[in-house]
């Protein structure tokens, strides 16, 4: 250990461990052996302009203490120490010691320039879901690519300049105009009778919820140009069919989630109008008078307007707007309808692009009704996001009860494919686990692919044993597991539009199928796996997952490598403390310690037998 030490993961340095509520208190310690050093200075401050400096005391030991008192409010705090020196020439100096890359043990330097800062999140209150939710196994579903429930396949409604695939094994194009913008959108036509049709299939899987892609009409396949809020698209069905879908869901205790898309609607839209579908002085493109206009931020009415990500096809919604606000979550709005409908929670599609503000009146909505569910899309770190100039409060209380957790995708796949070390993998997930307030670490929505990123059986480059492993994280680490549609029959596909093929009812891969099944069992046959503790062990090759409380565990070792790995006990380390010792450990693993390649060892029991 070096001369100055001080590691946010160790309870002997920082208490507690992680996030904390407003007005409680931190205690920091930190251990100086160094006969120059004077004396320590605790600085925290926030991007609120706060800024204490603390001497911390010794009472003549060589540590430095002090318990510092959260009381200024929620937020994101930052901490470091102030090192001061005086040398044998009774010259004085600072030097400063911080995090190295998120928390654990940091570092010291000599400038403060140099300096990374730890990180504290302070929230307000605990985001405690349904039991539904936290226990569940989640299934995401693009509605075109699951099923079509009519006799013969008819499609319902077709859409106008639209084309239809004649085989479900076709793979999905767009046909595109001169300026590479989408001129003919395509359906396969899956619908609402498909999936109420497939419900036996999602039991026997062992779905517990659904998170639907838009639902409501559009021109697009995607539904995320959204043309009307209040109505079903009916590509898909009828109002009626949709409730009669979601009793169906209900009885066989399967919820649902559906995406909220707010940021923006189509542009032939009825708010906007662009074609004049919904009447030639209608919508805001075509009068400036409509209701809709003050939605709308036009720089030169009406061809130039903002849009999101300058995609002409989707103008943005100012969300400031009062008159939309309430449209949105007012009494008589859209979250009042589909909620007292019967829906039981909304992912917020681009949640970067809604101010604090709407998302908070969202959650008032939801919180009017009993136990519903707010996500958020978000790619990083939740907990010290900036977006558009603003630390953003996603995660503090009374905003979303819990986001996408896109990181265990991007570490899974460095880790299955990559080569990357185990340790990189426990660091950063102890320093998320630090980060997040419990509660938001285990309202975690975990994915391993969506419609968004390319299929995870092709970025495993077909690797079927592989992806189960990347199954078993997906199953085992803090979080709800979410299943992209078809990722567990082995469908393959690249970037938008190839990772929405449709469902391969008649070639399931029983293999992968078996994978994610078997996964899925386990976590169902032990509650720990839901609610337990979580620490990550490793050695230089595998991979270690330990989900415990004061009885029951489970740990899963993972070999993502083409080679047996053989683990011995002196390998093995942790970032914090395990909860059993290095005998008790050895005598879980006994002798079977040695891990085929691309394999996994699964022990579980009772922990302190």
């Amino acid at each position: 250990m070096t001369a100055v030490y001080f590691n946010s993961w160790l309870e002997e340095y920082k208490t507690p461990f992680g996030a904390i509520l407003v007005n409680d208190f931190v205690s920091f310690k930190i251990k100086v052996e160094d006969d120059y050093v004077t004396g320590v200075t605790l600085v925290v401050a926030n991007d609120a302009g706060l800024r204490h400096t603390i001497p911390m005391e010794n009472y003549g030991t060589n540590i430095y203490a002090f318990d510092y008192f959260f009381n200024e409010g929620k937020g994101v705090y930052f901490y470091y120490f102030e090192l001061h020196y005086l040398d044998a020439n009774n010259t004085q100096y600072k030097r400063y010691y911080g995090a190295i890359t998120g928390g654990g043990a940091g570092r010291l330097v000599d400038h403060i320039d140099e300096i990374q800062t730890y990180q504290i999140t302070c929230y307000e209150k605990a985001e405690v879901t349904p039991n539904w939710y936290r226990e569940g196994v989640f299934y995401q579903i693009f509605p075109d690519r699951f099923y079509n429930g009519n006799e013969t396949n008819v499609v319902n409604n077709p859409k106008p300049n639209t084309f239809i695939y004649g085989n479900q094994h076709d793979n999905p194009m767009y046909i595109k105009d001169e300026n590479g913008d989408i001129s003919r959108w395509d359906f396969f036509g899956g619908n609402f009778k498909g999936i109420k049709e497939k419900i036996p299939y999602l039991k026997e899987l062992g779905i517990t919820g659904i998170y639907f892609n838009p639902i409501f009409e559009a021109r697009s396949n995607h539904r995320y140009d959204t043309s009307d809020y209040l109505t079903i698209d009916p590509i898909l069905g009828t109002e009626q069919e949709f409730a009669a879908l979601l009793q169906e869901l209900h009885q066989h205790d399967i919820h649902v989630i559906l995406d909220g898309v707010f940021s923006h609607v189509g542009r032939n839209s009825i708010y906007f109008n662009y074609d004049g579908a919904y009447g030639k002085t209608n919508g805001a493109y075509r009068n400036i008078h409509s209701r809709y206009y003050p939605w709308f931020t036009f720089t030169r009415y009406p061809e130039e307007y903002r849009s999101w990500w300058g995609v002409k096809d989707l103008p943005e919604i100012n969300k400031d707007n009062s008159e939309f606000q309430q449209f949105i979550y007012g009494n008589t709005g859209v979250l009042q309808k589909w909620n007292t409908f019967g829906v039981d929670g909304w992912r917020l599609d681009v949640a970067d692009e809604l101010p604090d503000e709407f998302i908070a009146g969202i959650r008032q909505n939801l919180d009017q009704f009993e136990d519903k569910v707010l996500l958020g899309e978000v790619w990083e770190d939740a907990s010290n996001k900036i977006s558009y100039g603003k630390r953003r409060q996603y995660i503090l209380g009374n905003h979303l009860h819990g986001v996408m957790n896109y990181p265990l995708r991007e570490q899974a796949l460095a880790f299955l494919t990559a080569g990357c070390l185990p340790e990189v993998i426990a660091r950063h997930f102890t320093t998320l686990q630090e980060n997040y307030p419990r509660d938001i670490f285990y309202n975690s929505f975990n994915n391993i692919g969506t419609h968004d990123t390319e299929r995870i059986l092709t970025q495993l480059n077909g690797d079927t044993r592989k992806l189960a492993l990347a199954f078993g994280l997906l199953h085992l680490f803090p979080g709800v597991p979410c299943i992209y549609y078809g990722d567990e029959a082995g469908l393959t596909g690249g970037k938008d539009p190839e990772n929405r093929k449709f469902f391969p009812w008649d070639e399931i891969d029983q293999n992968c199928y078996e994978a994610c099944h078997k996964w899925i069992t386990l976590r169902k046959d032990n509650p720990v796996i839901a609610k337990g503790e979580f620490l990550l062990l490793y050695t230089q090759r595998v991979l270690g997952v330990l989900r415990y409380d004061a009885e029951d565990f489970v740990l899963v070792f993972f070999n993502p490598s083409n080679g047996i790995q053989v683990i011995t006990i002196e390998e093995i380390q942790t970032l914090r403390p395990l909860p059993i010792t290095k005998e008790q450990l050895k005598a879980i693993i006994g002798r079977s310690n040695t891990i085929q390649e691309s394999g996994t060892l699964t022990f579980s029991g009772k922990l302190f037998d």
